[in-house]
């Protein structure tokens, strides 16, 4: 969670803290993920938090997270230097291994040779933060600058052939470095060096458990909603159904659900969140059909940016007009995740660059009228899941893949209509039937189809046709950040594109997606 100032007073201290601070990499909330894993509380601050309420969060250890800038350039993001001095362990991750080594003495200069990528490195000392690791492992190397001991202050744990500083110690203090990303699932054993650093290193027992957020949550949610009543925007998607539940379960019947049928939905998903909510949950659920004006708003519009802040913006008036029929409504809900907040760059004041707009974050109106709740901002979707079935939610519904706010005016590339929608979700169908027939959509992460904006010749009955291209997508990921497309077997492809082409009318070809993220970005807008 990054924490402004203003909320700085609200973050909990807890008896096991690893404190990150986010230089505005975009793999930073994932450190903070994988300490998690090693069952030790951790949270992502802001760089520039106050070492006198660093002293007061009595944090086990610190990470300075990786980042865009170059530490020698003006206006770089920097760090109060009396953190190296609390005499707390500090690990360095990339842009933080150059800030360790510029403040304490050392330089950092740009490399003569940039190191992108998969990248083998050696041990050439030993040290408890390296238990467990071969002599040579493969690393996510993403870097450009080079850090130089110039002060002699600093012992060489681990190099490749043109990084001599790929992890390193200082002499005196229990300050460490690493070139590399550990937090990536690029990096062998990169969970096994965080773990290291927190246990071996910053001495961590590993207590803290999903159940203890909740209960935070809980707490926090009550203390701040008082008697008022909450309104959660749901789309029976795995996210706002976790959200729903967790207000449920701090305020009862103070929670209103507000579902708006956007037109563009998967098929029967209406129906499945009316029988969900309404009749399974007893939930109060407010339904609106608004699918005409979401199309008119949409006709003509092709710019994917443009897309999502079309949607957001008529989801919050269609959202708003509903909301002033419900008493007592303060508070909107609403089942953001962190991977949606880096990508959107949503911290304004924030070092971290925006990579794509989502509705339910950037698109929000300042005039909203409603004092936003997001108990999820600080999770990715498998800590998310963890939650919901914590809260006794079904695994049918835990497990879902996830399905983006937008909903499929993302996988409908170019002009939405009611028409091009209708052969996308028809497909999309195709797909997940095909996947859990084949007993694997609860192995693949997300799987999804994508209808194209082009053409492609054919041939069928001996005539030749003229008609649409649909891109199937499947990916394998711990946390979303990223992703490696799923190695689908070749008769399960070969069924989805038979069925698609033989049962939705006007598509004639179908693409598999074999792009990884990065570079891409599992939606393809």
């Amino acid at each position: 969670m990054t924490v402004s100032a203003d909320s700085n007073k609200t973050m909990t201290i807890q008896e096991e803290l690893i404190l990150v601070l986010d230089f505005g990499g975009q793999t930073a909330q994932l450190i903070a993920r994988r300490i998690r894993d090693q069952s030790v509380f951790c949270q992502l601050v802001r760089h520039d938090l106050s070492i006198e309420r660093i002293r007061e969060l009595n944090p086990k250890g610190l990470i300075l997270s990786g980042g865009p800038a170059s530490v020698y350039e003006a206006n770089s993001p920097q760090v109060d230097p009396e953190i190296f001095e609390l005499g707390i362990p500090v690990l360095g991750i990339c842009y933080g291994l150059h800030l360790a080594c510029q403040t304490l003495g050392g330089r950092v200069i740009p490399g003569t040779k940039r190191e992108f990528g998969r990248t083998a490195c050696s041990i050439v000392a030993d040290d408890p933060f390296l238990a467990g690791l071969p002599s040579t492992v493969t690393v996510w190397m993403s870097h450009g600058d080079q850090a130089e001991d110039t002060a002699g202050l600093f012992t060489p744990l681990m190099s490749t052939s043109t990084c001599p500083l790929a992890a390193m110690k200082h002499r005196s203090k229990p300050i460490y470095g690493l070139q590399f990303h550990p937090e990536v699932t690029h990096t062998e054993y990169g969970s096994q060096l965080l773990a290291n650093f927190v246990k071996a290193v910053c001495g961590c027992h590993g207590t803290w458990k999903i159940s203890s957020l909740i209960e935070r949550e809980v707490t926090s949610i009550r203390a701040r909603v008082g008697k008022n009543r909450v309104i959660c925007g749901l789309s029976g998607g795995v996210d706002s159904s976790v959200v729903a539940a967790i207000l449920y379960k701090a305020i009862g019947s103070q929670l209103s659900c507000i579902f708006v049928d956007n037109g563009l939905l998967r098929n029967g998903e209406s129906d499945k969140v009316r029988d969900r909510f309404q009749n399974h949950f007893k939930t109060d659920l407010h339904v609106i059909d608004a699918r005409d004006r979401f199309l008119n708003e949409l006709a003509g519009v092709t710019d994917p940016q443009l897309k999502r802040k079309i949607i957001g913006r008529v989801f919050i008036e269609v959202f708003r007009k509903e909301a002033e029929s419900i008493p007592d409504a303060k508070f909107l809900a609403q089942g953001t995740l962190y991977p949606d907040v880096i990508e959107s760059g949503a911290d304004a004041d924030g070092p971290a660059a925006t990579i794509k707009a989502h509705h339910n974050v950037g698109g929000l109106p300042k005039e909203l009228g409603f004092e936003l709740i997001e108990p999820l901002r600080d999770l990715f979707k498998d800590e998310v899941r963890r939650m919901g079935l914590e809260l006794g939610l079904t695994e049918e519904l835990v497990w879902r893949h996830p399905f983006p706010g937008p909903g499929l005016g993302v996988r409908c590339l170019g002009e939405l209509s009611a028409p091009r929608l209708a052969t996308l979700r028809d497909a999309d169908t195709i797909v997940l039937e095909e996947l859990r027939q084949a007993g694997l959509y609860r192995k693949i992460q997300q799987a999804f189809a994508v209808l194209l904006p082009v053409q492609s010749v054919g041939v069928m009955g001996d005539g030749r046709t003229y008609e649409e291209v649909v891109a199937v997508r499947a990916v394998s990921t711990d946390d979303f950040m990223t992703a490696d497309w799923y190695p689908m077997p070749h008769d399960v492809l070969q069924r989805i594109s038979t069925r698609i082409i033989n049962e939705v009318r006007g598509v004639n070809r179908v693409v598999y997606d074999i792009s990884s993220k990065p570079p891409s970005t599992i939606e393809w807008e």
